[in-house]
């Protein structure tokens, strides 16, 4: 039996997908959260080989939480589900640690394809994701600027983006203001630009917010 955990801010997902799984009988859901601190929690209290999450989510975003859980629960696999197609978020997230990446316009039928091989132990990977692997083996000349960063300066180059202030992030990711700032230089300096402002546009650029 798969052991499995769904992560989803809209209830009326997280039901769907409940009653797909019901009808797979080597899936059982042991437990459901509605944002990233309720996801936390979800890995904390319950034994689970997948944890099914969305990336886009009230507080804390689907990246944060991949970071959280990876150092808490380095064993359980973590499919991501998000209305992000794969060729703006699935390559980073893949490298940062989760075990597949699917749009949320697949058919439910990958989703059990994918949490039956991420429960083996496996990296599911899609067409398009290996599609996009190939694309980069030999040209990081040609990898786009957000994929050059660490972990670290990817969730702190999306929280600017979004409008948070060095504080914010700060306080968000456990961080002193002055390590904030040290990342905020750093990633600024590996994409070329120069300002909060610039990263607002190619974040909505590269469709990487909304």
């Amino acid at each position: 039996m798969i052991r499995i955990g769904i992560v989803d801010d809209h209830a009326i997902v997280r039901a769907g997908l409940r009653n797909f799984f019901a009808d797979q009988v080597d899936l059982r859901v042991v437990g459901e959260a509605a944002n990233g601190r309720e996801a936390i929690d979800l890995v904390r209290t319950h034994e689970m080989d997948v944890l099914l999450m969305d990336l886009a989510m009230p507080g804390q975003s689907g990246l944060d939480v991949l970071a959280m859980i990876r150092a808490k629960v380095p064993d359980v696999g973590i499919l991501i589900l998000s209305g992000y197609p794969e060729e703006h978020y699935a390559m980073t997230l893949i490298r940062q640690g989760a075990s597949g990446y699917l749009n949320k316009e697949c058919d439910p039928s990958e989703i059990v394809e994918a949490i039956r091989t991420i429960a083996l132990g496996k990296r599911y990977i899609t067409r398009t994701v290996a599609d996009l692997l190939a694309q980069q083996l030999g040209r990081k000349e040609d990898v786009p600027a957000h994929e050059q960063l660490s972990e670290r300066e990817f969730q702190v180059f999306l929280k600017l983006a979004r409008g948070e202030t060095a504080g914010d992030v700060a306080k968000s990711l456990s961080l002193s203001v002055k390590t904030v700032s040290t990342y905020r230089t750093r990633l600024m300096e590996k994409m070329a630009l120069a300002s909060n402002s610039d990263l607002t546009y190619y974040a909505l650029k590269n469709r990487l917010i909304d």
